[in-house]
C-alpha cells in the first residue's frame, strides 16, 4: 500500500488554546507559528502518523505583557524550550477519530488523546487537494512544567489548570 504525504497549509489553519482566568472567563491564545504533517495510506486517513510543532515565541493573547509572561520561566520558558511537539497517529473507532501520541512541553513529555472531526477530502481552484480536521482535546498544564499558580485575596484560582486545544488543520496533498 503506498504512503501519501500530507504538510499543514498555515494560512488556512488555525491553533488556539483556551484557559479560564478567575474561574469566571475564558482567555483564548494562538501559536502563530506552527508546521506539521502526516502520512497516510488511506482514503479515511485511519492510521495516518502525524507530527507537529509550535513556535513558543509565536504565542499571541492579544495582550503583550500576559504573552511576555506566558514565555517566561513561569510557564513555557522559551528561551529553554522554544518549541512544543507532538507525534502520534489518527486512529479511527466506527465513526469517531481520536488523535493519540505525544506531547511535549517545556521538555516534559505525556501521552494524550484529542478528538478529531475529519472534515473530508476536497480539490481546492489551484489543482490541490487538501484534507480537513477540527481537534479538540484537554491537557492540565501543571503535568508539563507549566506550575505558576495564584490565587486571589477571594480564593479565586487566577488560572486554571486545565487547558482547552483546538485546532482547525486544513493539510495539503504533497506531490
Amino acid at each position: 500500500m503506498s504512503t501519501t504525504k500530507w504538510t499543514i497549509d498555515p494560512t488556512h489553519s488555525e491553533v488556539s488554546f483556551k484557559v479560564k482566568h478567575l474561574v469566571i472567563s475564558t482567555v483564548t491564545g494562538y501559536f502563530k507559528k506552527f508546521e506539521g504533517a502526516a502520512e497516510s495510506t488511506s482514503e479515511d486517513f485511519d492510521g495516518a502518523s502525524v507530527s507537529f510543532t509550535a513556535d513558543i515565541d509565536s504565542i499571541d493573547t492579544n495582550q503583550t505583557d500576559r504573552d511576555n509572561h506566558l514565555k517566561s520561566a513561569d510557564f513555557f520558558d522559551a528561551a529553554n524550550h522554544p518549541k512544543l511537539s507532538f507525534e502520534g497517529k489518527i486512529g479511527k473507532n466506527g465513526g469517531d477519530y481520536k488523535l493519540a501520541g505525544n506531547l511535549t512541553m517545556r521538555g516534559a513529555t505525556k501521552e494524550v488523546e484529542l478528538d478529531v472531526d475529519f472534515g473530508g477530502v476536497a480539490g481546492d481552484p489551484y489543482g490541490q487537494t487538501k484534507a480537513g480536521f477540527e481537534i479538540e482535546g484537554k491537557v492540565n498544564r501543571k503535568e508539563f512544567g507549566l506550575s505558576w499558580s495564584a490565587v486571589t485575596e477571594a480564593g479565586s484560582v487566577v488560572v486554571s489548570d486545565q487547558v482547552r486545544l483546538i485546532l482547525s488543520i486544513q493539510l495539503v496533498k504533497q506531490a
